[in-house]
């Protein structure tokens, strides 16, 4: 069983009023790689720089290892961060940028620990002194990690000569040359191209794995978190709404927000007329669900590709093709079923105006209790292909950590 390491306990954050973080109750295991993924400004940001130090919350408590704690500054947690600007020092080679933060002797508490918990937790400071590294230490700490992020050989290099990737490798080396318990990772692979940013995914899931740390992840990329995370959280507006593997949180979505924002969904009004049997379009279907009430209203999510077409005369369903993109391995078709318009990922092509049948087996359905979000995504009325941001302005403005004030502390 995994070790907590990180806990969040009625943590929440207001600025100017405005409620950015809203009683937030979580904890992080040792060794894990966990994912915060939402849209811009549903607070994964804010948690990061509260778990690195940089905010104190407006209310409640941070616990490192069972230890409180709120007032301990950025340079005295054992927590290190990757930012989406890698701050690298462009007058300093790759060498001397890693082993910038090992040069500067580091003030410990005495006894070796930066707090003493006490009987109540809250803790109080010890004295601290300073201690600093030898230059044969320093060495071999800096190689060591240069290898274990794949720049052996490029001590000597200037950053300005580096790829995208590669100076992203120098930042991740730097922050875990100290020898962090967490790495905090801040939206890294933002600036990077697709192809490149997959590259990295595999990399950082590569570096997790060998040194055995913590890696909590910031981002708004939902294949990015499905691909790298042990655990993904989502957020939206200052709240948890769903916590699991990446697998739990694709196939069993809590609520219509998390179906959305996790792929493509579906999501149609249903009800519930008995256990594993669920109506939509006045139509009743088979599915693997219970635990409901009887003729409950329930919100149904349909991905995509479980979704079969067939012949008008086989069809479960009938609709009308309404547009068609072609996207290399499969299309994307949007079908009209009785004026609500549904996205269908199929190898088959199928021409505008065409008329189709579908076909559903009980495991393409999977139904949700009505939330908040219930009525509010899943029609593909105004369909167009989403793209990643490369840049997001809100998180620049409000959310960015000034790197300079960081390596100075």
């Amino acid at each position: 069983m995994s070790k907590e390491l990180i806990r969040l306990k009625d943590v929440s954050m207001t600025f100017d009023g405005d409620t950015v973080l809203d009683n937030m109750n979580i904890y992080f295991n040792d060794k894990e790689f966990l994912t915060l993924l939402g849209p811009s400004g549903c607070g994964k940001t804010t948690t990061l720089r509260i778990i690195g130090g940089f905010l104190v919350p407006t209310s409640g408590d941070v616990f490192f290892d069972g230890v409180r704690i709120n007032d301990v500054p950025p340079y005295l947690r054992q927590v290190n961060t990757v930012f989406q600007k890698y701050a690298l020092f462009p007058h300093l080679n790759v060498y001397d940028n890693v082993a910038f933060g090992l040069r500067i002797p580091k003030a410990i508490e005495e006894g070796g620990t930066d707090i003493d918990s006490g009987s109540s937790g809250k803790g109080k400071r010890k004295k601290a002194k300073k201690v600093k590294l030898s230059k044969k230490e320093i060495d071999q700490r800096v190689r060591e990690m240069l290898e274990v992020v794949s720049l052996k050989g490029f001590e000597k290099r200037t950053v300005s000569s580096l790829s995208g990737g590669q100076q992203q490798r120098v930042a991740i080396a730097r922050a875990l040359v100290n020898r962090p318990k967490v790495l905090l990772l801040d939206e890294p692979l933002g600036a990077l191209d697709m192809r490149l940013r997959k590259d990295m995914q595999q990399e950082l899931k590569r570096i997790q794995q060998q040194m055995g740390i913590t890696f909590i992840y910031v981002t708004h990329d939902q294949e990015e978190a499905l691909a790298m995370s042990d655990t993904v959280v989502v957020m939206n507006n200052g709240k948890i709404q769903q916590i699991g593997t990446p697998e739990d949180i694709y196939n069993e979505p809590k609520n219509a927000f998390v179906a959305d924002f996790i792929g493509e969904s579906n999501i149609v009004d249903g009800i519930m007329r008995a256990d594993r049997l669920v109506e939509i379009f006045g139509r009743q279907f088979q599915c693997v669900d219970s635990g409901f009430e009887k003729d409950e209203p329930v919100d149904v999510v349909i991905r995509p590709e479980d979704v079969d077409i067939v012949d008008v005369s086989q069809g479960a369903l009938t609709g009308l093709v309404t547009s068609v993109t072609f996207k290399g391995m499969h299309y994307d078709i949007i079908v009209d079923f009785k004026g609500f318009k549904w996205l269908i990922e199929t190898t088959d092509f199928c021409p505008v105006g065409a008329r189709i049948g579908i076909k559903l087996d009980p495991d393409s359905f999977h139904v949700m209790k009505k939330s908040e979000y219930s009525g509010m995504y899943g029609d593909y009325s105004s369909y167009s292909a989403e793209y990643d941001e490369i840049g997001d302005a809100e998180y620049q403005e409000e959310d960015a950590v000034d790197e300079e004030e960081y390596y100075e502390s």
